[in-house]
């Protein structure tokens, strides 16, 4: 068989798929406006970016996602929910060696303070001589002189994705997209208190008992513990 043969093959089934695909979301758009309802509708993504305020550190990350160790290199950023006529943000820190999310805090408003707390519970669980690679994008609240301490003075090396770059933090992203599909559209939450406890409940079931096929069908923590075991 030659290359060509595989190449045609394979393009005619991407476009079976794509054409299968197609036809199914037509059929459903069809019968949700039969039936009266509306599909979820996506936020758009939490901006932070407020010009060149303070310091932009490099991008060491360099799309490098993969990391042999836990607190190897970490990840984070900021997303928005709204419940209730209100909104409510989500700070987390993601261990890149196995999805795990080792810190997070909610607030009602995208403060400092939110990113200082999360930030510190991040700090506290790291052991002696533990430190990570810290990868955000250029948010303000990554570039102010009291985040940035906070990291030097642990020896935690700072890094940003380029301006405008959303995936130079892909896998934050994909946590991001993973837990609005799963707990938060197509649900109503009748107040941002039922949502916050909602998104608490999903990260520690996202921790403790959601698999992953490339941790082997084990959970963050389950892959952590081996790993730990092993070692």
């Amino acid at each position: 068989m030659n290359t060509g043969d595989v190449m045609g093959t394979g393009g005619s089934i991407v476009s079976f798929r794509k054409e299968v695909l197609s036809s199914v979301a037509k059929q459903c758009e069809k019968l949700m406006q039969q039936l009266g309802l509306k599909s979820p509708v996506r936020l758009k993504k939490y901006r932070s970016y407020r010009g060149n305020m303070g310091l932009a550190a490099e991008n060491i990350l360099q799309r490098q996602f993969k990391a042999e160790a836990p607190c190897e290199k970490w990840v984070t950023d900021i997303t928005e929910f709204r419940a209730g006529g209100q909104k409510l943000y989500l700070s987390p820190i993601l261990d890149l060696f196995n999805g795990e999310i080792v810190a997070w805090e909610t607030a009602c408003r995208p403060t400092e303070e939110l990113v200082k707390r999360m930030l510190n519970k991040g700090l506290e669980s790291l052991a002696e001589g533990e430190k990570p690679l810290l990868h955000s994008d250029q948010g303000w609240h990554y570039r102010i002189k009291s985040y940035q301490s906070a990291l030097a003075d642990k020896g935690l090396v700072q890094s940003m994705s380029r301006k405008g770059n959303c995936l130079d933090n892909a896998v934050m992203e994909n946590f991001f997209g993973h837990l609005k599909e799963e707990m938060y559209y197509r649900r109503d939450y009748r107040s941002v208190e039922e949502l916050e406890n909602a998104v608490n409940e999903y990260i520690t079931y996202w921790n403790q008992k959601r698999i992953k096929l490339s941790l082997g069908g084990l959970s963050p923590v389950e892959y952590r513990t081996e790993y730990q075991k092993a070692g």
